[in-house]
């Protein structure tokens, strides 16, 4: 018994020298061979696909609450005060929700930091039955933009935690296909409100049942957070380690426990009060860089004017002369949903970088396409949408499919693709930066969604779809300089990227190591095979 005394002191000495070689690798910017060599051993459980599938429940949620209200805008009829909404009073009606969600998605990281993730999840859900409720017994305008931004409270928690608390479970190897998996619930939930709105287009105050529907999922959700557990990185910032390596072990369940001890001990934490951390977003330039990038990402996502269509869509289609104007609406969420899915195959494979510089041109394509379009199809308007007017068949069919091209390219690239930001940020500001990115989206989404209708108005349908391809241009060239790969590398590795400026080739250099180490071979400090490199 003695005898092997000494050998468990030497296992425990050696396996405390490892964990802190990686740390200090972590730090220096290498990437541990111990750390790739854990991951080597993830393969994806069905305990993991039950967490996520159930967390997913929220972007559900998302989808249906922000895509329902275009059908409902056009069969509210005069249930609202006895007469027809205005422009107005729809920009209102829709804009509640956005603020709502600016301000909830603001408070969600910071609050999650301090409550946890799924708690922030099951008062998400609470505001959403309220809010679901509210809008279906609502007969007044102001009523309506109270449900409708009580609503957005929860979609803001939501569209925040459910990515977050999904990247923070989900191993290294499919994080990205994880997340996109929620945003494929999103564009479902999207569908599902068309779908449901143009069953009830012609049912009498059909218009109540689509907005109280959204209680049924969001109720389904506080069930099964009941058996969710929370996060083990909350648990490790709470010094809860036992907790959080259970979690692990059964998310890892066929890595070794030594692995899981590499898992736990590779996140660094402090102990630092809400003030503290968002000094560290501001003045670190770490941290800074990372949030430039992460509010750049979701600015595009809303600028480029693709919720217009959500909300919007079923007004627009009606004015230039389509029957079924909801039904052509779910055309198009239908293209969006179809397309999430080929990012949720490829994002991981082909990279976040990657798949956003190639879809960005599609965009600016297809609202170009619209601008065209829209002169031609208003010309004899005055380049001004008329409702009731007979407008050409033809361009009306050029419109619609240009929206089919744009709404293409966005779902397989800027629709997933700035959800990811959760891993930009290191644990211990990751609730403060997703805060803020995704409070970046709303105020992005209450601009356009408050100004379109009036924009429309003012600069004709050409100069306004023209507008938003200029801005995804704008976009896209800040991909193109600002945005480095975070696909392949852990959520601890991702903070290396921004040490000496935005990333690009850093994020390629540290990449081409990993591979190196998982496959036998070794490479240069920048990333080349040292065989190829002259004497």
């Amino acid at each position: 018994m003695a005898s092997t005394i000494p050998e468990k002191s030497d296992s425990r000495l050696q396996d405390t020298t490892d964990l802190l070689e990686i740390v200090n690798d972590i730090e220096s910017g290498q990437i541990n061979e111990l750390a790739v060599v854990a991951e080597g051993e993830e393969r994806t459980s069905w305990f993991v696909w039950n967490l996520v599938t159930c967390a997913a429940v929220s972007g559900l949620l998302f989808g249906y609450d922000t895509g329902v209200i275009s059908g409902a805008l056009v069969t509210i009829g005069k249930d609202l005060g006895g007469s027809a909404l205005t422009n107005g009073q729809k920009e209102f009606i829709t804009s509640a929700t956005t603020l709502g969600a600016l301000l909830g998605g603001l408070a969600a990281g910071a609050m999650s930091d301090w409550t946890g993730r799924r708690l922030v999840l099951f008062i998400s859900d609470i505001i959403f039955i309220g809010g679901a409720i509210a809008q279906a017994v609502c007969h007044d305008v102001w009523s309506m933009i109270g449900g409708r931004f009580l609503l957005g409270v929860g979609v803001g928690l939501a569209s925040c935690i459910a990515p977050l608390y999904i990247q923070e479970l989900a191993p290294t190897r499919l994080r990205g296909r994880l997340v996109v998996y929620n945003v494929v619930t999103i564009t479902l939930g999207q569908v599902i409100a068309y779908a449901i709105g143009a069953a009830f287009t012609h049912v009498h105050s059909g218009w109540r049942w689509m907005v109280g529907l959204g209680a049924v999922p969001a109720a389904l959700q506080m069930v099964f957070l009941v058996f969710l557990p929370e996060s083990p990185r909350i648990m490790l910032m709470k010094g809860d380690t036992e907790s959080a390596r259970r979690i692990l072990t059964k998310i890892y369940v066929y890595a070794k426990p030594e692995e899981v001890a590499v898992k736990i001990s590779i996140e660094i934490t402090r102990t630092t009060t809400f003030m503290q951390r968002f000094k560290s977003m501001i003045i670190e330039p770490v941290n800074r860089r990372a949030l430039i990038v992460a509010c750049g990402l979701q600015a595009f996502q809303q600028l480029c004017g693709f919720n217009t269509l959500m909300y919007y869509s079923a007004t627009l289609f009606a004015s230039i002369g389509f029957d079924q104007p909801t039904a052509v609406g779910l055309i198009v969420s239908g293209t969006n949903f179809l397309c999430t899915l080929i990012a949720l195959k490829w994002i991981d494979k082909i990279g976040r970088r990657r798949i956003m510089i190639w879809t960005s041109p599609g965009m600016i394509f297809g609202l170009t396409l619209a601008s065209i379009a829209f002169h031609y199809l208003t010309i004899n308007t005055n380049n001004k949408l008329i409702d009731g007017e007979d407008y050409p068949k033809s361009w009306s069919a050029i419109v619609l499919l240009s929206m089919i091209l744009f709404v293409g390219s966005y779902a397989t690239g800027l629709g997933n693709v700035p959800w990811q930001q959760g891993e930009l940020f290191s644990l211990e500001v990751r609730g403060v930066g997703t805060s803020l990115a995704t409070a970046t989206n709303w105020a992005g989404n209450l601009l356009i969604g408050s100004t379109y209708l009036s924009l429309m108005d003012a600069i004709t349908p050409s100069g306004a779809f023209g507008f938003y391809a200029g801005l995804c241009l704008l976009g896209w060239i800040f991909v193109l300089f600002c945005f480095p790969e975070t696909a392949g590398l852990s959520l601890e590795e991702v903070k290396m990227v921004f040490r000496t400026g935005f990333g690009i080739n850093e994020s390629k250099r540290l990449i081409a190591a990993k591979k190196a180490l998982k496959s036998g071979q070794h490479t240069t400090p920048d990333g080349s095979d040292p065989e190829k490199v002259d004497d």
